[in-house]
């Protein structure tokens, strides 16, 4: 009876040690020097059409444009896909300058099917690159122009560095959630990016050469389309390149808002894992590319708490058994592997995120992560899996097709 628990344990214990190492290889990575990668790419800058998929984005849309409109050419164009909008986002759009077209399919909501509906808005007249901004995201100044030409350069997606903005009065758990982001969006993807390896996209500050963009289908209502887009591109040939000099600012949600996003999030990670990463290993031994192995190992990674709540369920376990008789081995792992998450946390923190949360602060981490598991209990019992209608969202006539819109000419 020992010998299996012992067995099941080690098992357990050498599974969870996979994300754990992946994890600290690209923390570790991220503190190295600078490479001095540089991608001012001589010549004409690439046509680029920026497209803003908005839903019900009238509070910050205005911000977002002023801040894209300077750091384009008379060659390019802005769209915003105002997609099921009860609001006014559309008009102060138009208003701002931004070329406008009207979504409006009550059945087929979500961020994959806007952007779709944009790529054929602009298929008739196709940019060299294609750039998505979210509708409440800042662009700081030349994160255009780098992304572009890194993407020209290369014949493969970039993305920018994404992170959210500090509040004026940051809550424990706003900063702690701030500290998550910038491990997930600034620290892994810079470690990837010191080791030659893809990125994941983020969903915004995204740039696609048309070549690579226009080979994906887009149209979907998944929670982390952003993932599967990633994946999609990486195996036809196109994995995601990181721009850490570019950088995009959004907004952290009001806290329903955010559980409710973050829910979306995380249960859509688990699925990718749960479906992606078989896919991605299976696809990276029949086409011999360690690209895509290392992206299947990057996707592994669950979201940090939940790596810290199966690591402390296994220990606590591992614990039991021992004092019941049981080998040590597993619990020995087990503890190797809590220090190397401990390890990858605060050396991150110390070179990146020190400013924003205090050391002191660090002591409730704990607490922020018990504060989680329901969300991800949720994920056993009643998954989200779908992009879902919030309080705001009515029910709005059916979809104009999009061909008759070209064919008429016209903005709705």
């Amino acid at each position: 009876m020992h010998l299996l628990v012992n067995i099941a344990l080690l098992v357990i214990a050498l599974g969870i040690g996979v994300p754990i190492a992946v994890l600290l290889i690209e923390c570790g990575a991220a503190l190295l020097p600078d490479g001095g990668e540089k991608w001012d790419v001589g010549g004409d800058r690439p046509r680029v059409a920026v497209l803003i998929p908005a839903h019900n984005e009238a509070a910050d849309i205005r911000e977002t444009l002023l801040t894209i409109m300077p750091q384009l050419t008379e060659l390019d164009r802005v769209v915003v896909i105002a997609d099921n909008c009860t609001d006014e986002t559309a008009a102060i759009a138009r208003a701002s300058g931004a070329k406008v077209i009207e979504r409006i399919n009550p059945d087929l909501r979500g961020k994959g099917y806007a952007l779709d509906y944009g790529l054929r808005f602009i298929k008739l007249d196709p940019p060299d690159v294609v750039v998505v901004i979210d509708a409440d995201c800042i662009v700081h100044t030349g994160t255009i122009d780098r992304i572009v030409r890194q993407a020209m350069a290369l014949k493969r997606p970039v993305q920018a560095t994404y992170l959210m903005k500090q509040k004026d009065n940051p809550g424990l758990k706003d900063s702690i959630s701030m500290l998550a982001i910038k491990v997930k969006n600034l620290v892994r993807f810079r470690g990837l990016q010191r080791l030659g390896c893809p990125v994941l996209l983020t969903g915004s500050g995204m740039a696609f050469p048309w070549s690579a963009i226009s080979k994906v289908c887009l149209a979907g209502g998944k929670t982390a389309d952003d993932m599967q887009l990633s994946v999609d591109l990486s195996i036809a040939g196109y994995p995601p390149a990181f721009a850490q000099e570019a950088e995009i600012t959004g907004r952290l949600m009001k806290q329903e808002a955010a559980k409710s996003q973050r829910t979306r999030w995380e249960h859509g990670h688990l699925e990718m894992i749960l479906t992606q990463v078989p896919l991605l290993l299976k696809e990276s031994v029949r086409q011999r590319r360690f690209d895509l192995l290392a992206i299947a190992l990057d996707l592994c990674i669950p979201p940090l708490s939940l790596l810290v709540v199966i690591w402390t369920a296994a220990i606590g376990v591992a614990l039991l058994a021992g004092v019941l008789g049981a080998s040590w081995i597993p619990t020995n792992f087990l503890a190797i592997e809590g220090l190397l998450i401990f390890v990858s946390i605060v050396g991150s923190w110390a070179k990146f995120g020190y400013d924003e949360l205090p050391a002191l602060t660090l002591l409730a981490v704990p607490f922020y992560i018990l504060w989680k598991i329901p969300l991800y209990l949720a994920f056993l019992i009643q998954r989200q899996t779908t992009w879902s209608r919030t309080e705001r969202d009515i029910v709005d006539p059916p979809e104009i097709g999009l061909d008759e819109l070209l064919t008429r000419g016209i903005q709705r």
